[in-house]
C-alpha cells in the first residue's frame, strides 16, 4: 500500500531539516549524535526537537533518512546508491570553488550550521563539477580557507596530523563522521586537530578525504586536475570507522 504524505507549501520550499545515517546490522550508526544535530538544526528553524521512531531498524549496509518539517516527521530506509559505494571504493575527483562568503561570517539568519532541506545550491555545485568531468567540489572562503564539500566534511592527513575544519569557526555544518574519526585517531597513532587550512596547504597534505555518513571516507584522487597518489591510510581508516 502506498503511503500518502501531506505536505504544506513550506515543506516544498525547504523549510525543514533532515539527517542521513548509515544503517548497520547493529542499527543506525552514531544515532544519538545524529539526533542531537537534528535537534540543533531544528532549533535554528525555531522548531521543537523531534522524536523519530527508529527502533528495530537495521541493514547490512543501508541508508536511514529522517525528514522533519513543521508538518511532517518521516523516517525512510533505502539501499545506499551505487555511486556512493563507488566513491567509497575508488575515490573522487574534486575541484575547488569560491563559495563567495568570508570564513565564519554569515548573516544572523544563516542556516549554514543546520542540515536544512534547502540543498538546491549543494546539488547545483555537484552538477557543475560533473560538467567539468569531476565528482565533487571543495568550497573555499573569500580568504582562501577550505570550508566543506556540498554534502561532506573535509578531512586530511599531514604527517601524523589527522585534521578537519572547525565548524564553529568556519560557520559550516558540523560533521559527525569526521568528528568520530578524529576521536579514534589516537588509537591509530595519529594526532587529531581542528584548524583552518588554505587550499595550498590542503593540496600539500599526504591524503585528503570527503567524509559523510554513507560514504564514510571518499579519498580525493584528483584535486583541481592534479592526480594524487592513493594513501595506504584509506582502508585503515575505513576499517577503523567500521566500513
Amino acid at each position: 500500500m502506498n503511503e500518502r504524505i501531506v505536505v504544506s507549501p513550506g515543506d516544498l520550499m525547504g523549510d525543514g531539516v533532515f539527517e542521513t545515517l548509515h544503517l548497520r546490522p547493529s542499527g543506525p550508526w552514531l544515532l544519538q549524535e545524529h539526533l542531537d544535530r537534528l535537534a540543533r538544526s531544528a532549533a535554528l528553524l525555531d522548531m521543537p526537537p523531534p522524536d523519530p521512531d527508529v527502533s528495530g531498524l537495521s541493514a547490512s549496509d543501508g541508508a536511514l533518512r529522517i525528514i522533519y518539517t513543521r508538518n511532517l516527521l518521516h523516517v525512510g530506509v533505502s539501499e545506499i546508491p551505487e555511486p556512493v559505494l563507488r566513491q567509497r571504493r575508488d575515490g573522487i575527483r574534486v575541484l575547488s570553488a569560491d563559495l563567495g562568503v568570508a570564513a565564519g561570517r554569515r548573516p544572523p539568519w544563516s542556516l549554514s550550521a543546520a542540515k536544512s532541506l534547502s540543498y538546491a545550491n549543494n546539488f547545483a555545485a555537484r552538477r557543475w563539477a560533473a560538467r567539468q568531468h569531476a565528482d565533487d567540489v571543495v568550497w573555499l572562503s573569500l580568504e582562501g580557507y577550505v570550508l566543506e564539500g556540498p554534502t561532506a566534511s573535509i578531512v586530511w592527513l599531514a604527517g601524523d596530523e589527522l585534521g578537519t575544519v572547525p565548524w564553529e569557526e568556519a560557520a559550516i555544518l558540523p560533521g559527525i563522521t569526521a568528528a568520530h574519526l578524529l576521536s579514534l585517531a589516537p588509537s591509530a597513532g595519529l594526532r587529531p586537530v581542528q584548524r583552518m587550512i588554505t587550499l595550498p596547504e590542503l593540496a600539500a597534505a599526504d591524503a585528503i578525504w570527503f567524509s559523510s555518513s554513507l560514504r564514510g571516507l571518499a579519498e580525493v584522487v584528483s584535486l583541481d586536475g592534479e592526480p594524487r597518489t592513493r594513501s595506504p591510510w584509506t582502508p585503515r581508516l575505513l576499517d577503523l570507522l567500521g566500513y
